[in-house]
């Protein structure tokens, strides 16, 4: 590895780098102003004293949203098959039903983090799974993958070696988010999507231009590849069934967006469900945007390459999106949009590095010694957060030794093996006051089963999974099964388990879970909860819903 990086030279020129300068400078000025306004509680450190209005809010799902995986990966998807994967980001009116659905009951709940929400709703034993089995997982997944990709990205921008890159951009947002907390992540991400909408939105406009305008792009491109521009592929494809983006992708994208903590803190922050909801739909729309602006630069690079390859040259398919802000951009705009990028890795970071804090400091220190001050806990926060830091760091070698590329499919697959049980869970909880807790815990424990058996047999498969011979048996068949048809299956299971466990067993206590499920809500809660919200909050709602199905009916 180490000798590519003596030869690579920074695609920026010095406009570019007093434009990132003044960049970096804004964002450390919007950390010290956060600090200089005292945390003064847990409420505050970790959820920004409830008090945020809906735009920061939207800006922040939004941001933690996007990282380098969209940045990286989604241009480098478009480049190399085109539009399949666009059905992950119409995930948008799932971001609805977090506003709609999932909000309210969580917010009259008062719980600061998922777990949390679990046992009120369920018991501790739900608690504990879910924030010890949260903990390992974002180290494992999202922290290392996102430094990962971070040391990748700002190797590529700033010419220099991979691992400066990676540690750098952990220890800037480690301190940020250590000091400041909640508000400094929240606060800096607004900064940070705003920042990279705009280069994003100027790369699609040149690009398009360079192409010779939309009717052309397509033209370039289904002649060489006339699959680029169908989103819908047969159910036997080995990569992309419909099925499996449609439905399995579905379970997924409600396990992220409406019951992880790493997304739903954002909403918790708000003061009330109104404010809340509102975020969410602003962050819905935002999430539209990715198609745009990463998706379809990916297509256009690939149109660029047939049209001129001695310009337009890309070697591998990650490499899409750097190109087009290396061959495209004008000076100065280039140290803006490289700012973008790095904010966007270190957005997702920061967000990361403070769901664990939280997790941590509420679900486990917090339940381990219930009568330490407000002070400590802070601090206790603080201090997960610079540990879970080093662990991330010390992972990444460890991924490379695995195989980096491969272990990032894991990764991306272990998602979809992660969500069904969950999903299961907080659906049924919230939907059917009937749920009890031992149903809950016993979907949950029966979900980590099926997930190390299928992760285990894939493993062990591998190098005839790869080599393409095929071996009898159920194991086998099990092993091969696509991820996405996977998630479909398990997530029946999961509801199948939870609601005949909750049948063959006695019904919970309804007093002590009201307002927490359908049908416990009182008379005032009803009342507050229709006057939760406009006709605009339900016009935008649907508005939305109608552009999803006018982009997944265009994509054919």
């Amino acid at each position: 590895m180490k000798h590519h990086f003596l030869v690579m030279q920074s695609v920026l020129e010095n406009l570019d780098w007093i434009v990132l300068g003044i960049y970096f400078l804004a964002l450390i000025a919007v950390a010290v102003w956060v600090v200089l306004q005292k945390n003064k509680d847990t409420e505050d450190y970790f959820l920004a004293g409830r008090n945020v209005g809906w735009f920061v809010i939207g800006a922040s799902i939004f941001a933690s949203n996007i990282g380098s995986e969209h940045v990286v990966g989604l241009a480098g998807t478009g480049f190399e098959s085109g539009t399949p994967m666009a059905h992950y980001e119409l995930h948008a009116w799932i971001v609805l039903l977090l506003g709609w659905l999932f909000l309210p009951f969580y917010i009259r709940s008062g719980a600061f983090t998922m777990p949390e929400f679990l046992e009120k709703r369920f018991d501790s034993r739900s608690r504990w799974f879910l924030s010890l089995f949260s903990l390992v997982a974002y180290v494992l997944t999202k922290v290392s993958v996102t430094i990962y990709a971070g040391g990748i990205v700002v190797s590529e921008l700033l010419g220099i070696p991979f691992w400066y890159g990676a540690i750098g951009i952990v220890i800037f947002t480690g301190i940020y988010t250590v000091v400041g907390g909640m508000k400094a992540v929240i606060y800096t991400e607004t900064l940070q999507t705003i920042i990279l909408i705009f280069g994003s939105v100027v790369i699609t406009y040149l690009g398009l231009q360079e192409v010779g305008g939309w009717s052309q792009l397509r033209e370039t491109v289904t002649a060489v590849s006339p699959e680029h521009f169908n989103m819908w592929r047969p159910m036997n494809d080995p990569q992309f069934p419909w099925t499996g983006l449609l439905i399995g992708g579905t379970i997924v994208g409600i396990w992220y967006w409406c019951t992880d903590q790493y997304i739903v803190q954002r909403t918790l922050a708000a003061n009330n469900i109104k404010i809340g909801r509102r975020g969410a739909i602003f962050g819905a729309y935002l999430k539209l945007l990715p198609i745009l602006i990463f998706l379809v630069p990916g297509i256009i690079a690939f149109a660029l390459s047939i049209q001129n390859p001695e310009v337009f040259s890309v070697e591998k398919a990650d490499r899409a999106f750097p190109m087009l802000v290396k061959t495209l951009l004008p000076v100065g705009l280039k140290g803006l949009v490289a700012g973008g990028l790095m904010a966007a890795l270190m957005s997702s970071l920061a967000s990361v590095f403070n769901s664990c804090s939280t997790i941590f400091t509420i679900d486990i220190y917090k339940k381990l010694h219930p009568d330490k001050t407000e002070k400590v806990l802070v601090n206790t926060g603080k201090i997960a957060t610079g540990f879970i830091v080093v662990l991330g760091i010390i992972w990444i070698p460890i991924m490379e030794k695995i195989g980096g590329g491969v272990m990032y499919q894991y990764l991306q697959n272990v998602q979809s093996y992660i969500a069904p049980p969950v999903t299961a869970v907080f659906l049924l909880g919230i939907i059917w006051k009937r749920v009890n807790s031992t149903a809950a815990i016993t979907t949950l424990l029966t979900g980590l089963v099926l997930l190390v058996l299928r992760l285990s047999s894939e493993i062990y498969y591998q190098p005839q999974i790869l080599s393409g011979e095929t071996v009898e048996g159920i194991a086998y068949a099990f092993a091969t099964i696509n991820f996405a048809h996977m998630a479909i299956f398990m997530f029946i299971f999961s509801v199948f388990i939870c609601i005949s466990v909750s049948l063959m067993t006695q019904a919970p206590n309804y007093e002590t879970i009201k307002g927490l499920a359908f049908g416990t809500l009182s008379e005032e809660q009803k009342v507050a909860n229709k006057g939760s919200y406009d006709t605009i909050d339900v016009v935008l709602s649907v508005l939305l819903v109608i552009i999803v199905v006018g982009v997944l009916a265009y994509f054919t």
